[in-house]
């Protein structure tokens, strides 16, 4: 019998980050409950070898190229379907732990069958005191999709909170709910594919949950930057055009068609200004992938977004 969770590891050009996520969660983590599986997403700075080298234990899966945050741990997620783990664990490589979040995810899993998946609060690595990611929201009127960055009061370590969506940075999943709603879908490639994922799940039937007493710590966005500042800033142009892509294509199929003309005035004055702001600092190339995932966002086909056997 396999260990109950397959702890997916997607890997990117990131092997310095993605040792030490693997030596905290071996510190504090009991690993009786868990096997890492490291998916490299197609690295090529020699990423796979070196963390063959550092852990020769491990479970490995080289996907070649880049499938991007969906289809690369989609490979991870199938492998722990078919290898018939109960649960499996999808982390960010540049996150940290200093508690055994596998137990107390795993945990709250097996005591709430109503629950398709759980995430704990994710502090911000370098501030520990404020939340990166805490309960997540969407507001149907505004078309917002947010989270609460509020510090948790102490509470039972048992007390959850009903979320509308919980984020791929450290989510953990009932295998046999995954196998009602589908994988994440790759059409999204990277970013609000966990959104998109959440909302699959509760039409499932099932709820998501999200447990503050439970803990870790990310860095963020770490494949998406550049170690030197370039004349785009540090951040990768083509991440502006997944985001706003990925959020149209949300809510086109999440959203009220009723509160459409709110979405499109909100956002037209968000873009607006964004766009405003690229132009006057000379980030033009991040200008053009913006107006290129809009455009995307819009007039992709639904049925090229959600094909019938995703």
């Amino acid at each position: 019998m396999p260990k109950p969770v397959a702890l997916i590891l997607l890997n990117w050009n990131t092997p310095v980050h993605t040792a030490n996520c693997i030596l905290s969660l071996k510190q504090y983590c009991d690993r009786r409950l868990f096997d890492i599986i490291v998916v490299d997403n197609g690295s090529t700075d020699g990423s796979l070898a070196l963390l063959k080298t550092q852990f020769p234990g491990l479970i490995y899966i080289d996907n070649k190229e880049n499938l991007g945050f969906a289809e690369g741990n989609n490979r991870g997620l199938a492998y722990s379907i078919e290898k018939g783990y109960r649960y499996s664990l999808i982390m960010n490589t540049d996150t940290l732990v200093d508690e055994d979040i596998v137990a107390k995810l795993s945990s709250h899993l097996n005591n709430h069958p109503e629950a398709a998946a759980v995430q704990p609060a994710i502090y911000w690595m370098f501030d520990k005191t404020k939340i990166w990611n805490g309960k997540g929201f969407f507001n149907e009127v505004l078309g917002l999709i947010k989270t609460n960055r509020k510090l948790p009061p102490p509470a039972n370590p048992a007390d959850f909170k009903l979320a509308d969506w919980i984020t791929g940075c450290c989510m953990l999943i009932r295998n046999s709910a995954l196998t009602k709603s589908g994988l994440f879908n790759k059409q999204f490639f990277l970013y609000y594919e966990d959104v998109e994922l959440s909302f699959r799940l509760r039409n499932s039937g099932y709820q998501v949950h999200y447990l503050p007493a439970c803990k870790m710590y990310h860095e963020a966005g770490v494949s998406g930057k550049t170690e030197v500042k370039k004349r785009e800033g540090f951040l990768s142009p083509v991440i502006h055009y997944y985001i706003s892509r990925n959020r149209v294509w949300f809510l086109r199929k999440y959203g009220n068609k009723i509160c459409y003309p709110v979405y499109i005035i909100g956002s037209g004055f968000y873009y607006i200004s964004l766009l405003i702001y690229f132009k006057l600092r000379g980030r033009n190339e991040k200008a053009r992938y913006l107006i290129k995932g809009l455009k995307d966002g819009l007039f992709t086909p639904k049925n090229l977004i959600w094909p019938a056997n995703n």
